[in-house]
């Protein structure tokens, strides 16, 4: 293939760079076009636009491939923990036993929220959505520690920011669920591994550690990795683009949050678990809205089905399935609308129409319902989401920050008003 590539303009012809990536990935540089020929590229959301070079996450949708630093997300699931995979995602490899335990260790240092944050809690009213709440926490956190303020930390410094994120964000996370019960804040247990002791501090008790079952921390380890990074999607693009402008980490992820909060993005797991409580309030025939489904000319669409970047399969929702047959087998839970989820899962699998086009249940239908089966209510499924999240959010804005990208500014194309005369108020 050409190093480069042509367009034509009129009678002028722009020779563009052609970039491949290391997973053969194809681009053509357009950096300079403007400069040289005036022009600029209209792609509206970017669905076309390479933003960035990334060494941290690669996703193939044709051929359902997701990797983080070249390691399959199959094989981490199966044999890494949640925090293994967040070392690589932000560190670029692996970590040795040594590196691991110190890693852990500096969290662990670090778990406790300060006791002012409380004063938050008192002020958000009863109803307020848990991810309303999460941003604004996280942001705040740069108040807390205004050393993070400094847009050229040491190596050190900014490390400690990024330790500091890592290590309060279960813990805020875990209290938003508690007040969202009303119950009392449960302390961090730094005796306990990373996800086991997000899950006391979300269904202990403060005054007993409660026995967590190996299928539960299992499971969450496993949908943790699962959303810990997935490319240059919305909420991913937004931590970059505040980042470029040397805005803060803490800043910079709330940011990211708040896009994620949309229910195109973040949203699709809750989209499930509310499908499912509609079909059941409607009598729970799962053929009359399968039936529903087919019909192109009526507007339900099955949620959690099919992917938009996935057009073959999610590699994801294989991994968790499994966790999610455990996870119901384990807990023994009656629960009607997770019993429309087998159902609709079932027929999914096996009736051609689904299977010509490929809409096969997908991690959010899994991880919906896996966060109904432990108890979470469906508004704090985002929250979880971002719990995951984290690691990659952190890994992409540390990537940003060192390659030195420049601050982002994309371009447009005006379609308003030309030159309007000023008419004083009194001719209007």
């Amino acid at each position: 293939m050409s190093d480069t590539a042509s367009l034509k303009l009129g009678e002028k012809t722009y020779d563009l760079p052609v970039v491949i990536g290391t997973e053969e990935e194809k681009a053509i540089d357009i950096s300079k076009l403007r400069d040289q020929s005036g022009f600029v590229t209209l792609d509206s959301g970017y669905k076309n636009t390479g933003a960035t070079k990334s060494k941290i996450t690669f996703l193939d949708g044709e051929k359902g491939v997701l990797k983080y630093r070249g390691y399959s997300i199959e094989e981490l699931a199966e044999k890494a923990s949640f925090i293994e995979v967040t070392y690589l995602l932000i560190y670029g490899n692996l970590p040795t036993r040594e590196q691991l335990d110190d890693f852990q260790f500096q969290i662990s240092r670090h778990t406790l929220v300060h006791e002012d944050m409380k004063k938050f809690f008192d002020g958000f009213p009863s109803k307020s959505h848990p991810m309303g709440q999460l941003c604004s926490l996280v942001c705040s956190l740069s108040a807390f520690y205004p050393e993070s303020l400094d847009p050229h930390p040491s190596k050190e410094d900014q490390n400690l920011t990024i330790i500091k994120l890592l290590a309060k964000m279960p813990t805020i996370v875990s209290w938003i669920h508690k007040k969202s019960l009303g119950h009392p804040i449960v302390y961090p247990q730094n005796k306990l591994d990373y996800v086991s002791n997000f899950l006391n501090m979300t269904f202990g008790q403060r005054t007993e550690d409660i026995e967590i079952d190996s299928v539960v921390v299992d499971a969450m380890n496993k949908l943790l990795i699962l959303h810990a990074d997935h490319e240059q999607n919305c909420s991913t693009s937004t931590v970059r683009m505040v980042g470029s402008s040397e805005c803060n980490l803490y800043a910079s992820i709330s940011a990211g949050i708040s896009a994620l909060w949309g229910p195109l993005h973040g949203g699709a797991n809750q989209a499930v678990i509310e499908m499912l409580e509609k079909i059941r309030n409607d009598g729970g025939d799962t053929q009359k809205w399968i039936a529903k489904a087919k019909d192109k000319n009526d507007p339900f669409r099955l949620m959690g089905f099919g992917h938009r970047v996935y057009k073959n399969f999610d590699p994801r929702a294989s991994i968790i399935k499994k966790s999610c047959d455990d996870i119901l087998s384990k807990l023994g839970i009656n629960d009607p609308v997770l019993e429309i989820a087998k159902q609709l899962e079932e027929v999914a699998l096996s009736d051609p129409y689904f299977i010509e086009r490929k809409l096969y249940p997908n991690v959010d239908f899994y991880s919906g319902i896996i966060y109904r089966a432990l108890g979470f209510p469906t508004d704090m499924f985002t929250v979880l989401f971002a719990l995951g999240r984290l690691p990659g959010w952190i890994a992409q804005w540390k990537e940003m920050r060192e390659n030195k990208e420049p601050i982002g500014r994309p371009r447009q194309i005006y379609t308003g008003e030309t030159n309007r005369p000023f008419v004083a108020i009194a001719n209007r």
